[in-house]
């Protein structure tokens, strides 16, 4: 299913956004806002959020009024995830978010040309459409899903390509936890450069 970039300044199609914490990964356990854009070619059959993948499905705000939407909050920290953020140009959103002193994360498979301003990336690369060469030194977080056995040597393979300092995590499939979890344990303790990350938010049912 193949989509061409989109770009746009003033507007972006949104799924969800909503203010809770992050469950994975390094900032996990963090309050966050999250902005779930609509648009997505990467398309993995275990996606738990298949309606963001088509963009015209979703109503566009524009970055002043997102930006607005996170200030009602306390939010020091808003994460851009999909869908596949990177579809569209994020120079003017996190700029606008920046200059309100909000802290930008970005969520991406890395599929689509980097754009946007960045504290943090994590890049989550996926089989069914692989990351951009250029995106992978700019990750500062690795995040490796785990739906089979064979996953561990097909992440080590981007661990082998992001830039010293990028920390490196390995996450169970949601689905396949119970048989995966025991396998990424092992793992870990084998290969001691890798960490756990698990779905907290998740477990604890919040958004």
């Amino acid at each position: 299913m193949e989509q061409t970039a989109i770009h746009t300044a003033v507007s972006l199609p949104v799924m969800e956004h909503f203010y809770t914490i992050q469950g994975e990964g390094f900032h996990q356990g963090r309050a966050a806002y999250f902005i779930r854009l609509g648009g997505c070619d990467v398309g993995c059959v275990w996606c738990d959020v298949k309606d963001s993948w088509e963009a015209d499905r979703h109503p566009k705000q524009t970055i002043e009024q997102l930006r607005d939407q996170v200030l009602q909050t306390p939010a020091e920290m808003v994460v851009i995830t999909g869908g596949e953020p990177l579809l569209h140009n994020l120079d003017e959103l996190t700029a606008i978010l920046q200059q309100a002193g909000l802290e930008t994360n970005i969520e991406t498979s890395g599929s689509s040309p980097l754009s946007g301003s960045w504290d943090w990336i994590c890049l989550s690369p996926k089989k069914f459409k692989a990351p951009l060469p250029e995106v992978m030194p700019h990750a500062n977080e690795l995040k490796v899903i785990i739906y089979n056995k064979s996953d561990f040597a097909w992440g080590e393979k981007y661990a082998a390509q992001v830039a010293t300092g990028c920390k490196l995590y390995l996450q169970p499939e949601w689905s396949k936890a119970n048989e995966m979890t025991p396998l990424i344990v092992e793992y870990i303790k084998a290969n001691p450069k890798w960490e756990l990350s698990l779905q907290l938010h998740k477990y604890i049912n919040v958004p």
